[in-house]
């Protein structure tokens, strides 16, 4: 029986409440108390004085209370749930679909809470579970089976259930599911699909052909996000004039969205934050980043912010960085280096390109983002082929003038081939200096809005003394990028297929002009160089094994133990799977970004269903349970009435006693808290602990304790230091400064700290105390929990960064490159260097991997929790971990001055 959001499950116990008239008329009345009368001698019997007894009638909030007791004992026989699902009917198996793909990981925590939900009412009702998850597993070698459990496992299957960085393959994830004959047969159950809303890559088959013959199995049910909360996808970025164009899709058109783009760099630091907007109608948006080069060579990833997905996040590689140079000339000047062109092309190229000099044929072996021509002379036939063939390509080719090219325009009409060139230029008197003289140098204009060169400052004692002409024509303006404060133009260039030809219309040396000498000389050039796209040399040798890798969530981490290596040779040909996860393959000096995002061909939601199938959608309240409630307030209740009832009848002797009592204890208890504090002091002052903060969350501070515990056994066999048993601190009470390391587990829905507990973290911080806070998330997020952000408002965090490879924490004991707990592949934040002086160690330490669990033995110190994904493996590196922060806090940054040794003792030698 429902009654809008609250249901019972048996509504027939209900029908006792009307019962509770009777129940009020049978209470009114209480026994009188009966008196024993004895048969003393006369002299007793002389006292003795009669008494007429009557009944008396029981207190009416007595009775009120009786009442209340017996409602609630009849409610909670009733069973009643509010926000409860009332659509299974079926008495059969609960099938439950999962598409844990990567357009799942954005609203993760949705789909948990349904599946909590789920597997609450199958245990309610004795139903067997079914679980299917539809994207492959990390071993493909296994075939996919379909087992029948209980909904005590099907609940821990699900709390272990992550999203895969891979697409779903549903054809695969329910073939053994239609072959089990013995469902269909069996009595009717419910099939509920918690799908990601979009329809799969291959388009053969759609959502609805896998829908239809699941009828049979009884009602189905496909939860789905709504449109605007459906996944997006970053495609790569491509450049273009010198800025990265990036492009993201959506899979509903409906309404106009907004999202925000964000690029990051190899140190994790934010370099830019763009807005993306969706027009109403439209699945695309784009936006241009004009970053500078030095940002360019350092990019990491580009994201959308809390997108949540593998394929909402692109990683860069020297495809998008690397930018080879070139640089060929037809002039020698061995002997007089201060008169080559190449002298000053290489000095302006060199902090921030990849300098090549050669001839044509030899530069283009190898790939190459620029070709820089300083007036090379006659090109041969097959030299000019393979150059048109490699701009239409995509290569950027830049042509200085000089008195080779002059030479080579007047001999056009008696050898017919005119030299490459993306305008004509003029014969006759077309070289300045020669018989077209100016009466002084000319000056440079200022660069057009339309030119890539818009932005840079032009100097006014730059000059140009001699120029080659072009000739006049309609599109000649469209081709100008610069020109002289006469109208001249100085810069010309072409679009040809997928590159650009450019012409500079002056020497590269300062034969012609000073423009070399000068810094616009080098700016021009960056911008030039902006034009090419990032090329990755063809890699050959062994295959490229998996650095790091990107989880469901779009987080970059650690990489995958079952990711495979990827033969050089094919990584441009190789897409994303459970063998190849997307991240980062290679070495430290070369490494590849294989990308989810190149291999979504398709992203459109799940169109019409058949009939027969409800849709629901994610976001509907948890159902919540009120019979333990219900039964724990008539418990209370029932210790009431039993406690008065003795009372009423004259059988707690003690009552009387009570406030005497109570003063007693008061007493008692201020005498003890001022013992405790001596205590508390005294007992952390004669030996060094570890403490934590006490949450009021039994299970996490238990945790805690546990963690801190094992943590010790293992400092104990391991290492010199023998600490006290860990110490639980309330922060609005307890002094911080006896401990050197603090372990804050951030509890879920943490509300802000008290003023007091504020002002004792603050002073514990600023005197050089260290916090480990922990987010206990199971992706292993730390910096980004909203949890965190609450309680440290109004701390004095400094500013973190993710910890870098060479940090005192990765080598305080053990060396280290990973720093996992219970779970693994989030970021570890540390201080950013140089901001203390407190012997360089960290005041704040921010993760979220549940180290406590990890770390967490009982009194026989064996482990209390699992770990995973890498099981013991993973326990001893989250223990080694422990041991370096424990090592860290308590000696400092000793281990870093290291690096010095060498040269002491060569001095000490001296």
């Amino acid at each position: 029986m429902s009654l809008g959001a609250l249901s019972f499950l048996a509504p027939m116990a209900l029908s006792a409440l009307l019962a509770l008239p009777v129940i009020w008329w049978l209470l009114r009345l209480t026994p009188p108390l009966p008196t024993i009368i004895r048969f003393p001698p006369v002299r007793l019997l002389l006292g003795l004085t009669t008494r007429e007894e009557s009944a008396a009638h029981t207190p009416l909030w007595l009775l009120i209370l009786r009442l209340i007791l017996a409602a609630l004992v009849i409610l909670a026989a009733a069973h009643p749930l509010l926000n409860a699902d009332t659509k299974q009917t079926g008495k059969g198996s609960l099938i439950v679909i999962i598409d844990d793909g990567w357009a799942a990981g954005g609203n993760w925590q949705a789909r948990r809470d349904l599946l909590s939900t789920l597997v609450d009412q199958a245990e309610r009702d004795a139903r067997p579970v079914i679980a299917v998850t539809t994207a492959p597993g990390e071993d493909t070698s296994q075939p996919s089976t379909t087992a029948v459990m209980t909904a005590a496992d099907a609940r821990q299957m699900f709390l272990s259930l992550q999203p895969k960085p891979w697409a779903t393959d549903r054809s695969a994830a329910l073939q053994g599911l239609m072959q089990q004959a013995d469902l269909a047969g069996a009595r009717p159950g419910d099939v509920v699909w918690l799908s990601d809303g979009l329809e799969e890559n291959h388009p053969a088959k759609d959502m609805a052909a896998y829908l239809q013959p699941l009828q049979r199995f009884g009602g189905v049910t496909l939860v789905r996000d709504p449109g605007p909360r459906l996944a997006m996808v970053l495609r790569p970025p491509v450049t273009d004039a010198g800025a990265l164009i990036a492009s993201a899709e959506r899979a509903s058109p409906k309404g106009m969205a907004a999202a925000w783009l964000r690029v990051l760099g190899d140190d994790g630091r934010l370099l830019a934050r763009e807005a993306m907007t969706f027009a109403a109608g439209k699945t695309e948006a784009r936006v241009t980043l004009a970053l500078p080069t030095e940002m360019l060579n350092s990019l990491q990833r580009l994201e959308i912010e809390d997108a949540g997905n593998a394929a909402a996040v692109v990683l860069t590689d020297e495809r998008w960085r690397r930018r080879p140079v070139g640089l060929v000339s037809g002039a020698s000047s061995a002997n007089q280096p201060l008169l080559s062109d190449l002298f000053y092309l290489e000095r302006a190229l060199k902090p921030f390109t990849e300098i090549r000099i050669g001839n044509v044929a030899g530069l283009l072996k190898r790939p190459l983002a620029v070709m820089v021509l300083s007036d090379p002379g006659q090109l041969g036939a097959s030299e000019r082929k393979a150059l048109e063939n490699w701009i239409e390509a995509g290569g950027v080719a830049v042509r200085f003038a000089g008195p080779l090219l002059a030479k080579e325009t007047v001999e056009i009409e008696d050898n017919g081939n005119g030299p490459l060139l993306p305008v004509r230029l003029r014969r006759g008197d077309r070289v300045i200096g020669g018989t077209m003289s100016w009466g002084k140098p000319a000056k440079l204009a200022p660069f057009d809005a339309a030119s890539p060169f818009h932005g840079l400052d032009v100097p006014s004692d730059v000059s140009i003394k001699r120029q080659v002409l072009a000739q006049p024509s309609l599109e000649l303006v469209e081709k100008t990028w610069a020109h002289l404060d006469d109208g001249t133009p100085l810069v010309t260039a072409e679009r040809r297929a997928k590159g650009w030809l450019v012409l500079v219309h002056t020497s590269a040396n300062p034969q012609w002009s000073n423009l070399p000498l000068s810094g616009l000389f080098v700016g021009m050039l960056k911008k030039l160089v902006g034009l090419s796209q990032g090329v990755a040399a063809k890699a050959s040798g062994p295959p490229l094994e998996a650095l790091s890798m990107i989880d469901g969530f779009g987080r970059l981490g650690g990489a995958a133990a079952h990711a495979r290596a990827i033969p050089a040779d094919a990584f441009d040909e190789a897409k994303v799977s459970p063998a190849h996860p997307p991240g980062f393959y290679g070495s430290k000096n070369y490494r590849r970004a294989l990308n989810l995002s190149e291999t979504v061909t398709r992203l459109s939601p799940v169109g019409e269903l058949p009939g027969g199938v409800s849709q629901e959608f994610y976001g509907k309240p948890s159902e919540f349970d009120f019979r333990p409630w219900l039964l724990l307030a008539a418990l209370v209740l029932v210790l009431v009435d039993f406690t008065t009832s003795l009372g009423l009848r004259g059988l707690l002797p003690f009552a009387k006693g009570a406030s005497r009592a109570a003063g007693v204890a008061a007493a008692l208890w201020a005498t003890s808290v001022q013992a405790g504090d001596d205590a508390f002091a005294l007992g952390n002052s004669l030996e060094t602990r570890l403490a934590y903060v006490i949450t009021g969350d039994k299970q996490i501070d238990d945790t805690s304790r546990a963690g801190l515990y094992g943590l010790n056994v293992v400092l104990k066999r391991r290492t010199a230091a023998e600490l006290g048993p860990p110490q639980g601190v309330q922060l609005s009470q307890d002094e911080l400064s006896f401990f050197p390391l603090l372990y804050w587990p951030v509890a879920e829905h943490a509300g802000p700290l008290p003023e007091k507990a504020r002002a004792n973290v603050n002073t514990y911080l600023k005197n050089g105390g260290t916090i480990l806070f922990d987010t206990r998330s199971t992706g292993g997020s730390g910096s980004d929990n909203p949890s965190l952000a609450t309680i440290t408002r109004g701390l004095d965090i400094p500013p973190l960064v993710p910890v870098p490879v060479d940090h005192v924490l990765t080598r305080a004991f053990y060396l280290l490159r990973e720093f996992p707990g219970r779970w693994t592949g989030g970021t570890l934040w540390v201080e950013r260097a140089g901001e203390r002086v407190n012997d360089g160690v960290s005041p704040v330490i921010v993760g979220g991997h549940e180290w406590a669990a990890a770390w967490a033995l009982d009194e026989s110190q064996r482990p209390l929790f699992p770990v995973v994904p890498g099981g013991e493996r993973q326990r001893e590196m989250a223990f080694r971990f422990g041991v370096n922060l424990v090592m860290y806090t308590l000696t400092g940054n000793y281990k870093a001055d290291q690096v010095h040794m060498p040269a002491i003792i060569k001095r000490l030698g001296k």
